[in-house]
């Protein structure tokens, strides 16, 4: 199984892009990260199928980065057996793996495309309720040891 999960956008406006993505597409906030500098949004079907980063005009710690898109996540199972196994196939591939994360809602694994692109594979965890529970969005991105 893979799906497509979600697509990370750098914005410069966020209150404008939320207004957009909400009142154009139909999707709802689901939550602020990073001191409320990202906005998750969702249609419901997952913790969010969208993610804004603000950019801003200002040079800062995101500074270099481009607006537009940042990466695309692909969902490949709902275990960290599936990530694993995924690991290893792309180790025996010869396929570099950038960097491994662990979000409490999912665990995932970064690489680039051909071109360069950044690539998200990752597994749900199906013992974290994210449609009640938001505690997870306190600190989305820990170290992931597979």
């Amino acid at each position: 199984m893979t799906e497509l999960g979600h697509v990370v956008l750098y914005v410069r406006d966020m209150q404008r892009s939320i207004d957009f993505y909400s009142n154009v597409v139909g999707l709802s906030v689901r939550g602020r990260i990073f001191g409320a500098r990202a906005a998750m949004l969702s249609g419901g079907r997952t913790h969010h199928e969208l993610l804004l980063i603000e950019m801003g005009e200002a040079p800062g710690p995101l500074q270099g980065r481009r607006l537009g898109l940042y990466h695309i996540g692909w969902k490949i199972g709902d275990s960290l057996e599936a990530l694993r196994r995924k690991r290893d196939e792309l180790e025996k591939l010869g396929w570099a793996i950038d960097g491994m994360s662990d979000h409490t809602v999912s665990q995932s694994l970064y690489l680039r495309d051909p071109d360069g692109n950044e690539i998200e594979l990752y597994v749900d965890d199906p013992n974290v309720d994210w449609r009640s529970d938001d505690e997870w969005m306190r600190e989305p991105v820990k170290p992931l040891t597979l």
